[in-house]
């Protein structure tokens, strides 16, 4: 429990707020990274941080929103954790890329929330076409930023194409055996490593390549 007891909500103010409103997120996203979004429910994030379902939903007014809110939460944490692998001077500049890819294909063991195929589906049902707009652009950037800490420059087509490898082989990875079941599912991390060296090995020659 983080300890927040519910009040009346005109007891709280506004620094009271924000502060739940942080705890709720990041209640939310280790129990999304931990066991999926779509097992984790709005009852266990608001139960687990100490307020009513009723406080919940003045945050936020759907488990969609709520999800949404989070993912945006965890950019920035996920490009601390690129520029902390890039400055490990014990991996090689291959050898953090690849790590970073293998954190993202099995975030359940990273703390990292990774939607499914499912859950991509289900938000973006529910999402307004601004909310839409919004959420591709701010992933836009977040795998710009990414690219960027690799060291490489490329353009918003460039950028597009390393965002869906990587989540291809993300949600091919946790789609396997429920979602895919003509795939293999005994194959599935060797899968994912094959899939990861040839995205390694594309930004590599991208990197070296002579700038234009």
């Amino acid at each position: 429990m983080c300890g927040v007891i519910d009040m009346p909500k005109v007891a709280y103010s506004e620094e009271d707020r924000e502060r739940i409103r942080t705890a709720l997120i990041t209640v939310g996203l280790d129990l999304m990274a931990k066991q999926g979004i779509q097992h984790t429910t709005v009852e266990q994030i608001y139960k687990e941080v100490g307020i009513s379902r009723t406080f919940f939903y003045s945050f936020f007014p759907t488990k969609e929103d709520f999800v949404v809110e989070a993912l945006y939460w965890q950019q920035p944490k996920i490009i601390e954790y690129v520029q902390k692998l890039m400055a490990d001077p014990a991996l090689t500049w291959r050898e953090a890329v690849k790590q970073f890819l293998y954190a993202c294909c099995y975030g359940e063991r990273n703390g990292i929330a990774v939607l499914t195929i499912e859950e991509q589906q289900l938000i973006f049902k529910r999402l307004s076409k601004e909310s839409y707009r919004t959420f591709r652009q701010k992933q836009l950037r977040l795998f710009g930023e990414i690219l960027e800490n690799f060291g490489i420059k490329t353009d918003e087509r460039g950028i597009w194409l390393f965002t869906n490898l990587s989540l291809a082989v993300i949600v091919i990875r946790r789609a396997l055996p429920d979602t895919l079941p003509f795939l293999v599912p005994e194959a599935a991390d060797d899968t994912v490593a094959f899939q990861i060296n040839t995205i390694v090995d594309a930004l590599e020659k991208l990197k070296q390549a002579p700038a234009s």
